[in-house]
């Protein structure tokens, strides 16, 4: 997998010299309040936003790299699914755009929906699934095209608390099994608790902290007792 680096990453309306590692197969959990910059971290790993520093995938500088070149799988909040395509079609899109041929396509795809148990959703449209249903063709896109780094943006914030603690206990199996690089974003504890190897807490544009998850929530459990 992928050795994700971020060096003094500053753009003119949010992040202020963001330096961050992400170990090859880590999924580490961007925490923080709304404006504090994880999105627009996410969006710069991508490509997606204007930034000055550097990004370096395993030790490579990737920062004049297109963003459909930097091979990255991406979340969007609201999964973003194409309303007129059914599920078979959503996952292949990004296959069908790099130029797999048909059998490379098939294969790939009935892999990710046996995996994601979602065979039997193939011809169906998303506005016949339900949300769950909806997040795991969400993520089988962004799997189809084996990205070198996956990024999620509240992934299950849309979903009622027993769907969202299923999904991210079957993710998180997933992700391990897959070993793929990942930037979680989410602002629930207990979220980040369940699915981090590490967390890292942004304000203000800024990383204040890392470390693991015990060590953080701890930390933010002892600072609301002395507020």
């Amino acid at each position: 997998m992928t050795f994700v680096e971020l060096r003094e990453i500053t753009n003119s309306y949010c992040l202020d010299r963001v330096n961050l590692q992400v170990p090859d197969g880590e999924l580490l959990v961007l925490m923080g309040p709304t404006g504090s910059g994880k999105t627009t971290l996410l969006n710069v790993i991508a490509g997606l936003e204007e930034y000055r520093g550097s990004v370096l995938f395993d030790g490579r500088p990737v920062d004049g790299t297109a963003p459909g070149r930097r091979n990255i799988g991406y979340l969007f909040q609201g999964n973003n699914l194409f309303p007129h395509m059914d599920v078979y079609s959503n996952i292949a899109f990004g296959l069908k755009v790099r130029g797999a041929g048909s059998a490379e396509i098939a294969e790939r795809v009935e892999k990710l929906m046996d995996m994601f148990e979602i065979s039997g959703l193939r011809n169906r449209f998303p506005a016949g699934l339900s949300g769950g249903e909806r997040q795991r063709v969400a993520l089988a896109r962004a799997l189809a095209i084996s990205p070198d780094v996956l990024l999620l943006d509240e992934p299950t914030n849309s979903l009622d608390y027993r769907t969202s603690r299923r999904l991210r206990a079957e993710f998180r199996k997933w992700q391990k099994r897959l070993g793929i690089t990942t930037v979680y974003v989410t602002h629930d504890c207990s979220e980040a608790e369940q699915m981090a190897d590490r967390i890292a807490v942004m304000e203000q544009g800024r990383i204040v902290r890392t470390g693991r998850p015990e060590d953080i929530l701890r930390f933010f459990a002892e600072t609301e007792d002395m507020a």
